[in-house]
């Protein structure tokens, strides 16, 4: 009756009792059935590695390693190349694997069942541990001998031992081959900026940032100088000029009466002149075009002008017929003036030059000071470059001397590496099958056929066994519960097989449902079980002491033969 009501605990286990050798029987025999299924299958043995991983043994603030990829994904790398075709053929060559059991097999179907007879299992960090890396795994190998399988484990092991070694100088020397080229870039690039630094500062030397502060303080002595020079000039040319007026005084003085009517010569007009446009120049040098002095000089320039022109455009004068020349002679007065008058134009001129000079000083200073701003900007673009190749340079430096030190370290074995902490073992016992794991799993399933079977019997099972269910089904009260009633011989009569007591019962209750106005009919024919008839509500459950019932069915234990007992009367 299950799926029509809430069953509780003893009706469970009446169904138990009722059913327990459909339970029973599978769960003893599928266990026998499975256990000797495992007997038949060949024997699999699994030799198991356990490899630690090692630290370096130098700082990592000593010497940094240049392998920093995580320990998973590189292990995940070398089982990728070691369960590879190339590296697992030799080890079916050496050994002869699958020979005996696949004579005729491909090379491709061979290695294939040798990757899958090998797992790789890492061993995860502990708990409540900071490291994240892993501290080791385990290599398991699986064949039909165990002897066999121990030496293919031990092989694969050394395998991953000398593939790690070798992945990592591989990849160290790498880095190094690779800072190496980069440095000797890097080198090259440093010098070229270094060249166009040189060249720059050669080129704007004088025009350089910080070098605007003594640009001025020459500029200031070149300004004195100029000064000072001209101050000079002006002074040698007057004292020239004075000269040559004493020298034109004393030369008048003694020419004949004739030359002192000729009135004044161009030659000393011009050399006035000359002295006038030097002193115009040492003014100009000093003062603007608007100065008074400069002004003044311009008018006597002019005026002077007029005068030589007046005197070269008077004709000479000749002596009349008959006079004599007089000849001259030289005073010490006047060869003392025309020396004077020499030296002083020998100081003009080099007063002028030096003037000329400075000047040149002054405009290459002031240009130095005005290409400044231009240059400082080239200058610090310049140096930038420079300052970062520099700094690359330097970098790269250290680390491919990191780099260096790294590789050796990986040479000599001193950095990360594998180290075996349990050899492949000799297996005593096979991996597969576990027979007692199939004894455990034949008796699951066994129980599991047996309890499915019966709570299938006991879904399609409509019979009605106790009060509860004539309550739930009928959905009437229960007027009365037959009791066990049992035969003389205690064999316990069928279903349908009413006692004598029974019918005495049934008659009572029959007499008590007249009473209260019911009609009920006698009983009459043969017995139906409740299973075969139909129910008014679709249930197909029989219409147990209802009025207007056919048959009655009643699931009578029976008591012992010639006992009759009252029935009980019920709410």
């Amino acid at each position: 009756m299950l799926g029509h009501r809430e069953l509780s605990f003893d009706d469970y286990m009446a169904i138990f009792r009722r059913r327990r050798w459909i339970i029973l029987i599978p769960a003893l025999i599928v266990p026998v059935v499975a256990y000797l299924a495992s007997l038949a299958l060949p024997n699999r043995y699994t030799s198991q590695t356990l490899v630690l991983v090692e630290q370096q043994k130098v700082p990592d603030s000593v010497v940094k390693s240049v392998v920093t990829e995580d320990l998973a994904q590189r292990l995940a790398s070398m089982e990728e190349q070691i369960l590879s075709r190339t590296r697992l053929q030799p080890i079916i060559e050496k050994f002869g694997l699958y020979k005996e059991e696949s004579p005729n097999a491909h090379l491709e179907d061979l290695v294939d069942r040798l990757r899958k007879s090998i797992e790789v299992t890492p061993i995860r960090p502990m708990t409540g541990t900071r490291s994240e890396e892993l501290p080791g795994f385990y290599i398991n190998f699986t064949a039909n001998n165990p002897r066999l399988a121990q030496q293919v484990c031990a092989e694969i092991t050394s395998m991953f031992i000398e593939e790690n070694l070798r992945a990592r100088e591989q990849r160290a020397q790498g880095t190094t081959e690779f800072l190496a080229h980069q440095l000797e870039e890097a080198k090259r690039g440093l010098d070229d900026q270094d060249a166009k630094l040189a060249a720059f500062k050669q080129k704007n030397f004088g025009s350089l940032p910080g070098q605007e502060q003594s640009n001025i303080s020459i500029m200031t002595g070149l300004n004195t100088q100029f000064e000072a020079v001209t101050q000079a000039l002006g002074r040698a040319q007057q004292d020239k000029a004075y000269a040559e007026s004493l020298l034109t005084q004393q030369l008048a003085a003694a020419d004949t009466p004739s030359a002192a009517v000729a009135g004044p010569q161009p030659d000393s007009l011009e050399n006035q002149l000359a002295t006038l446009q030097n002193q115009l120049v040492a003014a100009q040098a000093r003062y603007t075009d608007d100065h008074p002095d400069v002004i003044k000089l311009k008018l006597a320039i002019e005026d002077l002008k007029k005068k030589v022109a007046a005197a070269r455009a008077r004709p000479e004068e000749k002596p009349a017929p008959g006079e004599t020349q007089v000849a001259r002679r030289d005073t010490p007065q006047v060869m003392q003036l025309r020396a004077t008058i020499r030296q002083l134009e020998q100081t003009v001129q080099e007063k002028t030059k030096e003037q000329s000079r400075i000047r040149e000083q002054i405009g290459l200073y002031q240009g130095r000071l005005s290409l400044s701003p231009a240059v400082e900007e080239q200058f610090k673009k310049l140096t930038r470059d420079y300052q970062t190749a520099l700094e690359f340079y330097n970098d790269l430096l250290a680390k491919e001397s990191q780099s260096q030190m790294a590789t050796n370290l990986e040479r000599r074995q001193q950095g990360e590496q594998f180290r075996v902490m349990d050899p492949a073992n000799l297996p005593e016992s096979p991996s597969f099958p576990n027979r007692p794991l199939f004894a455990a799993a034949g008796l699951g399933l066994g129980l599991a056929i047996g309890v499915g079977i019966s709570i299938l019997l006991e879904m399609k099972d409509k019979a009605i066994r106790t009060e509860g269910d004539v309550t739930f089904f009928l959905q009437v009260p229960t007027l009365a519960v037959i009791p066990i009633m049992e035969i003389g011989d205690h064999k316990r009569r069928r279903f349908w097989q009413i006692p004598r007591g029974g019918v005495e019962y049934l008659d009572h209750v029959q007499a008590i449902l007249r009473a209260k106005g019911k009609p009920v009919q006698r009983l009459a024919g043969p017995p139906v079980p409740v299973r075969d008839r139909p129910h008014a509500g679709g249930s197909g459950l029989p219409d147990l002491l209802r009025p207007g019932a056919q048959r009655v069915r009643h699931a009578d234990r029976g008591r012992r033969h010639g006992e009759n007992h009252a029935p009980q009367q019920g709410a």
